[in-house]
């Protein structure tokens, strides 16, 4: 096996307050030089170009900012982090300033408490709203550096009225421009990060806003609803269209069958909005917490991962076969994940004509909904139209998804509601549950089985992981193990934007009976070499996207798991606040130290998923009733046909 790398870097030159690139000395003399500056008395020496603001995290020293993401280039507009420099008149914007030489820096003289205070002042000025009826209270940005600076009073006045109206057209994203600070966190995630572009700045000083194309309402522009804007927003601006009342509706009326499904991520990051460190689990303390705020059952939605897994897996080497053994030169190729309904809302919106690549499978969280109003409720005896299916998810897009008018193959709407890992935070903060210290209890059935492969899905490079797992074992006949220690595949793992890997297939097993009903045998991928590629982020799906079209390595790859949020859906729109690459990856850890624990981890040794297939789709995966529930046909002009 071998890795072939993609490029993807994202770093970008510094820039100064004004967004201007500046120029910094290549020479060979300068490259790898670097410099020693003092910071309140400190010295710390740092690669020449390094700004003020990250010199000053080398030694753990704080320069407040509100413009300033790790995820984000430098913006430098919000003024906070006005520092005084020796030598210089003005105060300079730490995050902004390039180091060239040796410097004295000062962080907490009397101008800069002042010219800090002055700027959240202003701010404040301009920002409508009591923070007691805020989403954001309690973890907003701007409220922090309020208290922190001892803001006691309106010095430049406050806002009446609002001057804008608040936007909740879109059905994930609510947009209130009123408690807008201009950062533009929001604008250089949809622009650099996802490359998306819905937003951006309009007009110029005290006019300037930011809006959308023509200032028409979100739901009317090429909005892919992920939410990564809501992710780096510091104050109320953005949020998830808050659906809990609605919920809270249905698990105060007595006819209603209430049932829940969640899925791996929010299992890694509830317990922030707790204050948990990042990454530590609390999988089974939120099944008794969703018991006890009324659910009538709580499913493991790691179990239609698994399902995934079978049909997405079935559908591709159906693919393979047909183009390879049959020679079908409509077969498109390489196939494309479909399970991130924020990446299929990109794909549908910048290139309609590459749709037939995706797979046709639903993504796990529609397919539990089909099943929970056919198959669930033929086993319970309850009407299907008494039931309410929730899906606990660590994305903004989920919420489009499940409103699609398509997602009704069980006769009604498959998943009536989507709610963020935010929103059941909140829920369960409202019952009065401290979600930590509760007793663990397990899922329900007949979805409460699982494996490691389900768990993963919540990573960039986990579902190809698991499709990889199943696919080495059904092909060869051996273990995964004898191929990878532990079955854990880390070439596919990781947080690179893009990344291809090759899998040489020297030996086939016999069919497995599941199959036997579609191949004979597997000698016709003997000694071919399986190619799969993996991006996260929208901006990285672009970069697949046009590669292919190019006829570049992608082009040649049989399978490709795109994530529409960076590090995948444990990074994913819903998830708490804040979010960095550090707490990423830390969430990543809980999630592969969960699927390391499970005594099953692939998803073809799921018995319970086999018990789906002889029970309710007896002709097995890929089956005209399987195609009916499980999967969707996409159309070249970007439309849905159920």
């Amino acid at each position: 096996m071998c890795t072939k790398p993609f490029s993807s870097d994202t770093s970008r030159a510094p820039v100064s307050e004004r967004g201007h690139r500046i120029d910094i000395d290549t020479t060979a003399d300068a490259i790898g030089a670097s410099v020693t500056v003092n910071i309140d008395g400190n010295d710390v020496k740092v690669p020449l170009g390094t700004t003020i603001l990250d010199a000053a995290k080398k030694i753990g020293l704080r320069i407040p900012t509100l413009c300033s993401h790790p995820d984000l280039c430098t913006a430098g507009v919000c003024r906070i982090c006005v520092v005084e420099v020796e030598g210089q008149r003005n105060l300079q914007a730490s995050c902004a300033y390039p180091i060239s030489q040796p410097i004295k820096i000062h962080t907490t003289t009397p101008a800069v408490r002042k010219a800090r205070r002055h700027i959240i002042d202003l701010h404040l000025a301009n920002h409508y709203g009591e923070c007691y009826t805020c989403k954001r209270n309690n973890n907003c940005e701007l409220q922090s550096l309020a208290k922190e600076y001892g803001v006691d009073y309106f010095r430049f006045g406050h806002p009446d009225k609002p001057r804008y109206e608040i936007d909740r057209t879109s059905s994930s994203i609510v947009r209130d421009m009123n408690k807008c600070v201009l950062c533009r966190r929001c604008v250089r995630t949809c622009t650099d990060v996802q490359e998306v572009g819905c937003l951006a700045v309009e007009g110029r000083g005290a006019e300037s806003q930011v809006t959308t194309f023509a200032d028409k309402p979100l739901a009317s522009v090429v909005c892919i609803n992920c939410g990564q804007c809501i992710n780096r927003c510091p104050t109320g601006a953005l949020s998830e269209l808050d659906q809990t009342d609605d919920v809270w509706a249905m698990l105060d009326d007595p006819t209603k069958h209430v049932v829940i499904q969640t899925a791996p991520a929010p299992r890694a990051s509830i317990g922030e909005a707790f204050g948990l460190e990042p990454g530590t689990p609390v999988t089974f303390q939120m099944n008794t917490a969703i018991k006890r705020i009324g659910f009538d059952a709580v499913f493991d939605a790691n179990f239609t991962a698994d399902l995934t897994i079978i049909e997405e897996g079935t559908e591709l080497i159906l693919r393979l076969y047909k183009a390879l053994v049959g020679g079908d030169k409509s077969v498109m190729l390489p196939q494309i994940t479909s399970c991130s309904p924020g990446w299929i809302k990109y794909i549908e919106h910048f290139y309609p004509d590459m749709l037939g690549h995706l797979s046709t499978a639903k993504s796990p969280q529609q397919m539990f909904g089909a099943l929970i109003k056919t198959h669930y409720a033929a086993r319970k005896g309850i009407d299907p139209k008494d039931i309410v299916s929730v899906a606990l998810m660590p994305c903004a897009a989920k919420k489009f998804e499940c409103n699609r008018p398509e997602m009704c193959d069980s006769g009604f709407k498959d998943v009536d509601f989507g709610l963020t890992a935010r929103e059941l935070a909140k829920m369960v903060q409202e019952a009065g549950i401290d979600l930590p210290k509760l007793s663990k209890t397990d899922f329900d059935d007949p979805f409460g089985t699982a494996t490691g492969s389900g768990v993963i899905f919540g990573a960039t490079g986990g579902v190809m992981e698991a499709a990889l797992r199943t696919v080495i074992e059904l092909v060869t006949g051996k273990k995964v193990e004898n191929f990878y220690d532990h079955a854990d595949i880390i070439p596919v793992r990781g947080f690179e934007g893009v990344r291809i890997v090759e899998l040489p297939i020297t030996e086939v097993g016999p069919v497995p009976d599941i199959l036997k009903h579609l191949l004979t045998d597997w000698n016709w991928l003997k000694g071919a070499t399986l190619r799969v590629g993996v991006g996260h982020g929208t901006a990285n799906a672009r970069k697949i996207m046009e590669d292919i079209k190019a006829g570049g390595p992608f082009s040649t790859c049989h399978f490709i798991e795109i994530m529409a949020c960076p590090g995948g859906c444990l990074g994913g729109g819903g998830q708490p606040i804040p979010t960095s690459p550090e707490i990423r990856a830390k969430r990543a850890k809980a999630i592969y130290d969960e699927d390391a624990g499970y005594a099953v981890r692939k998803s073809h040794e799921n018995p319970q998923v086999w018990e789906v297939y002889k029970d309710f789709l007896p002709e097995g995966p890929c089956s005209h009733k399987s195609h009916k529930l499980l999967h969707t046909t996409y159309t070249p002009r970007g439309k849905f046909i159920a």
